[in-house]
């Protein structure tokens, strides 16, 4: 409307006036409601030509949305495993601090486990000490087989030299007898020595292996029993937290709850502009936007930053082919808006629904030399043009209360 109005004042009102005062011709006379065309032919076409070209430079170089909303990041309650609820400790929309307490899971079996687990490390220990004994007595009876197989053998060398003297004093059948006795005492040293050697490896090898396999398996248990406990990681509200002793909690299929941090969005908005600004929406642009939550307030914000990626854009691999038509949205530009008095966002509320106008400014551009001459002229009208935006979305500021309370 202001753009037809200004217009209208620079095409169809100079016309009517040549005509009025140049060519006598009357309002009501030959000026009729039949043949205005015809009479302001000329104002009328240029009326509408210079409307429909201020309409696409000002919405061009300075784009608007009705898309601008303060996102925020939310938590899911979860716990690390599925189980029943043993004790909740917070409320329903109450505030917590990191590393408080949320709720807990019951823990009885992962309890049994733990005690078992600590049962059969004592038992471990106490094999250990009986294996050191086995060891001295193994070693004790490897002593006394190596002290007979020596008796034994000195008794067999030493009726043996009598042999070599006289045959006649010691006969065949005693020095087979202390053959056999020396063979017997080697084997039963070997034996002595096998049993030590088992004793020794049961010592430092079996049982500490499964005194570790056991002190392992109580540390699972123990750290079970303390993931049984969900904590809160950031400051925040506790919403949707409905849970009571007895519920049943999956992390997967049921969630506990929503946590809603205190700084979730750093106070930055996001605002949804057509493709055809992609060209000219560039970081530090100047935004004005007003709130449903906050109305009758303009805050100024500027652009922080423009997503490089339009979603509309992206697939997931399935098994069908992806066709193009398919795709019913064309997708937006992305844009980061920040504040530039970060004081003005604290009442606005995480989630709020917001329009907002880009202005386009090459004023940096014209004082750098850059932009020089007719283009430098140009460039300055067409900014100056973002003020029938501004005055746009004042109105708007306007009449939001009363659109929403009373025509809604």
């Amino acid at each position: 409307m202001l753009e037809l109005v200004f217009s209208a004042l620079i095409t169809i009102v100079p016309d009517y006036l040549y005509r009025r005062y140049k060519q006598g011709k009357r309002w009501g006379h030959e000026i009729t409601l039949f043949n205005v065309w015809y009479e302001l032919r000329w104002g009328l076409t240029a009326c509408a030509i210079l409307a429909v070209t201020l309409i696409t430079v000002i919405f061009y170089f300075h784009p608007s949305t009705r898309n601008v909303s303060a996102a925020f990041r939310t938590i899911t309650i979860l716990s690390d495993r599925a189980g029943r609820v043993a004790e909740v400790y917070v409320a329903n929309n109450e505030d917590v601090l990191a590393g408080e307490a949320i709720f807990r899971l019951d823990t009885t079996r992962q309890e049994a486990a733990a005690q078992t687990a600590q049962r059969r490390i004592e038992e471990i220990e106490a094999a250990l000490g009986l294996t050191a004994t086995e060891v001295a007595s193994a070693t004790a009876r490897v002593e006394a087989t190596e002290a007979d197989l020596a008796q034994a053998t000195s008794d067999l060398e030493r009726r043996l030299e009598l042999a070599e003297r006289n045959n006649s004093v010691v006969s065949e059948q005693e020095l087979e007898r202390l053959q056999t006795a020396v063979s017997g005492a080697e084997s039963q040293r070997a034996a002595a020595k096998a049993t030590l050697d088992g004793a020794k490896l049961r010592q430092t090898t079996l049982l500490p292996a499964q005194l570790e396999t056991a002190r392992a398996v109580l540390s699972e248990s123990e750290n079970e029993i303390s993931k049984s406990t969900v904590f809160a990681e950031v400051d925040g509200t506790v919403t949707q937290f409905l849970l009571k002793p007895g519920d049943i909690v999956n992390p997967i299929l049921r969630p506990a709850g929503i946590l809603v941090p205190e700084v979730t969005g750093q106070g930055r908005f996001i605002a949804a502009f057509g493709q055809i600004s992609a060209s000219v929406l560039k970081p530090g642009m100047l935004v004005e936007i007003t709130c449903a939550s906050k109305p009758l307030t303009i805050v100024p914000m500027v652009v922080d930053d423009v997503q490089g990626a339009i979603a509309a854009g992206q697939f997931r691999p399935g098994d069908a082919l992806l066709d193009q038509q398919d795709r019913a949205r064309p997708g937006t530009v992305t844009a980061f808006l920040a504040p530039i008095f970060p004081e003005h966002l604290d009442s606005i509320p995480p989630g709020s629904a917001c329009v907002g106008v880009a202005y386009t400014s090459r004023a940096k551009e014209i004082d750098a030399g850059e932009i020089t001459g007719l283009s430098a002229f140009i460039a300055r009208i067409v900014d100056g043009m973002g003020i029938a935006n501004a005055i746009v979305l004042r109105a708007q500021a306007i009449l939001l209360p009363v659109k929403t309370l009373v025509f809604n």
